[in-house]
């Protein structure tokens, strides 16, 4: 009969977030992670060929929660509510951006899962910029979003408004009510 395992996905995926965020990847090590798990390295080695593996399992968890949760904006009616849910979830998912760009540190590998992890990650980012033109052609239909702007500058804008520290520790609803504010309305008075 074989041994339950002593930790869930979820929980392993949340070790390995920690562990990327605190070593980034290359000090990201499976003793990190057991040590974090309260488990032996062999426990996770029974899964996992090696940390591409694993961190790559991990990417495609995270992006799949990240790309269920921005779909939900389409059961928003009209793009301004849409906009105020996308911002939500950026913020919700804020530190995908910074572990997806480890994904360019990945080694060449010749190990299956890894491969179809990495093509997996890439029809992620399509379907995920599909979702976000959509976003923006509704924007331009409904004549929100200034017609002379380009796309790619709008939804960088957007995405990358993310990276901006909060170094003060402005509370996160706070927080986000000012991007919104920027991005809405810009930052100058009006006269």
């Amino acid at each position: 009969m074989a041994r339950e395992r002593k930790f869930t996905t979820d929980r392993l995926f949340q070790e390995v977030k920690h562990v990327l965020l605190e070593h980034g990847y290359e000090g990201f090590t499976f003793g990190h992670v057991a040590e974090r798990l309260d488990i032996s390295r062999g426990a996770l080695y029974k899964y996992y060929e090696n940390k591409e593996e694993l961190i790559t399992d991990f990417m495609i968890y995270e992006m799949d929660n990240a790309l269920q949760d921005i779909r939900m904006i389409e059961t928003h009616h009209g793009f301004e509510a849409q906009f105020d849910c996308l911002l939500e979830v950026i913020f919700e998912h804020s530190m995908m951006h910074q572990i997806l760009s480890m994904a360019h540190q990945l080694k060449g590998s010749s190990n299956q899962k890894v491969l179809e992890n990495k093509s997996r990650l890439h029809e992620f980012h399509t379907s995920l910029y599909q979702i976000l033109q959509q976003f923006i052609d509704r924007g331009r239909q409904e004549k929100v979003l200034k017609e002379h702007l380009p796309d790619e500058l709008l939804l960088g804008v957007i995405i990358q408004m993310i990276n901006i520290p909060n170094h003060v520790g402005v509370q996160k609803e706070a927080w986000i009510r000012s991007v919104n504010e920027i991005l809405r309305h810009g930052m100058f008075e009006k006269n």
